[in-house]
């Protein structure tokens, strides 16, 4: 089993900045990816961004430029670093970690954005 636990997200406008954290712990070896998704009221959960264990990054058409990815191997977290934030990036924001062993999810953060 892997414990997943994402930092609080909050309120922020547009145009600002906030950094997400989501801590694993248990059963974190044989990491294949790691993932932040979010999903907006009424809409489908999307892929935001994703880090392989190797390092290498991916992210959504709608976030490039703005959103970053990144792990710290030590502290087994994994951060999304968010600027340039716009009303439309208002979601709860969900970190997912898939292992060899299976996939598990974070309870989900609260990202709202004003205009």
């Amino acid at each position: 089993q892997v414990q997943l636990v994402e930092s609080r997200g909050g309120l922020v406008q547009a145009g600002g900045s906030l950094r997400l954290s989501c801590a694993a712990s248990g059963n974190i070896l044989r990491l294949i990816v790691m993932e932040w998704y979010r999903q907006a009221p009424g809409k489908q959960r999307e892929l935001v961004a994703a880090i392989t264990k190797d390092g290498s990054t991916n992210y959504a058409d709608s976030v490039k430029g703005r959103f970053t990815i990144s792990r710290d191997y030590a502290k087994n977290t994994v951060y999304l670093q968010m600027n340039s934030l716009k009303p439309e990036d208002t979601a709860v924001y969900y970190c997912r970690g898939t292992y060899t062993h299976g996939d598990y999810w974070g309870q989900g953060t609260q990202v709202t954005v004003s205009s």
